[in-house]
């Protein structure tokens, strides 16, 4: 679908610092029409961050952010017109009735009254409210209040609906009601961009998803291509007693076994390899030689959740590359070489022109 289509949203070495801190680092993205895009990631990630800095809430550092091709932070107009956005805190007054409030939000949106009235009712039917529209909004459950929030956010028919861990909080049932309506949306013509912690549920309903972690965008993509990148390893899940999994990956690493990458968490050892058979009867004999007693073993297919671990796992690598990097950047300032002088250099030495930029920076 995206290869015959133009961008809707286009980020461009996209960087931005609060209180000095680089939360975003180089973010290049794109978001086609009728999608519904996922921005997987923990708390902490950049996700509500990158949200921001498309609304306009935050004015980015460095690079730019596009709406069919036109630049976002010289056209601040367009951000009212098409967007609609739904944050983790619930944006309505909770003293006025939930038809009070969607109308209210119209009137800020500078519609006609009876355009107000024909939308409030249609809202309140999408999200299944209707029955208790005369309501006080500080007397619905958590379900209801999201999905109030949603109905607000939508009363403008934005092109583009913008929601920030909208099922964060509540329960399974609810998650799901929440979902359903999302895709409802979508399916009428709404462009959605998510975000959410939970991995399972986003990899199931969304078209794409983007992989965020410490500020970094690690890899976008249809939630089955990116476990097909990684099924050509399977995964090697060990629990061991008393679980000296260090000195066990050292032991694996120190073989030379066919090993890609090793995570532990949880108590538990993945192994990711395209030789599953001989890597776990080679482990085995290590356990055995390490008097681990063992607890547990399966071999399985990556998930979006052993994905993320892996992403991350390598991501935790390359930082440390990026604090020598620090340390030269550091000390060839101190020598009294300029910065494009220090660029070259490192651009010499064969780093990338991202983590170049990020670095320096964050060092400003």
């Amino acid at each position: 679908m995206q290869e015959n289509q133009a961008p809707l949203i286009s980020f461009q070495n996209v960087y931005k610092k609060i209180e000095g801190n680089l939360i975003l680092k180089n973010i290049t993205l794109d978001i086609f029409p009728h999608e519904i895009f996922g921005l997987i990631g923990a708390s902490g990630a950049g996700k509500t961050t990158l949200l921001r800095c498309l609304i306009g809430f935050y004015k980015i550092n460095s690079g730019n952010i596009l709406y069919q091709e036109k630049n976002i932070s010289k056209n601040q107009h367009l951000i009212r017109k098409i967007f609609g956005f739904g944050s983790q805190d619930n944006c309505f007054y909770e003293k006025l009735s939930l038809k009070e409030n969607i109308k209210y939000f119209g009137r800020l949106y500078g519609l006609p009254d009876k355009e107000i009235e024909e939308r409030a009712e249609h809202l309140l039917e999408l999200v299944e409210l209707s029955d208790v529209k005369h309501t006080l909004a500080k007397n619905l459950s958590g379900g209801m209040k999201r999905r109030l929030d949603l109905a607000c956010s939508l009363v403008h028919s934005p092109q583009i609906l913008i929601l920030d861990e909208p099922t964060a909080g509540l329960d399974p049932t609810l998650r799901k009601h929440m979902w359903d309506l999302i895709v409802k949306i979508n399916q009428a013509g709404t462009t959605v961009i998510v975000s959410s912690h939970l991995l399972s549920e986003i990899g199931h309903f969304c078209t794409r998803i983007g992989i965020i972690n410490h500020g970094e965008l690690l890899k976008v993509g249809p939630p089955d291509v990116l476990k097909e990148m990684y099924s050509r390893d399977e995964e090697i899940h060990l629990e061991t007693y008393p679980g000296k999994y260090p000195q066990i990956v050292e032991e694996i690493k120190r073989q030379r076994l066919p090993v890609n990458y090793v995570t532990v968490h949880e108590h538990k050892m993945i192994a990711y390899t395209a030789q599953a058979e001989f890597v776990l009867h080679r482990i085995l004999i290590i356990l055995e030689s390490m008097r681990e007693r063992l607890l547990d073993v399966h071999v399985d297919k990556p998930s979006l959740n052993e994905v993320f671990a892996a992403l991350t796992e390598k991501q935790k690598i390359k930082g440390m590359s990026e604090d020598t990097l620090m340390e030269y950047i550091r000390q060839a300032r101190s020598r009294g070489y300029t910065q494009e002088q220090i660029r070259q250099n490192l651009l010499h030495q064969q780093w990338p022109e991202d983590v170049i930029n990020a670095a320096m920076i964050k060092m400003m």
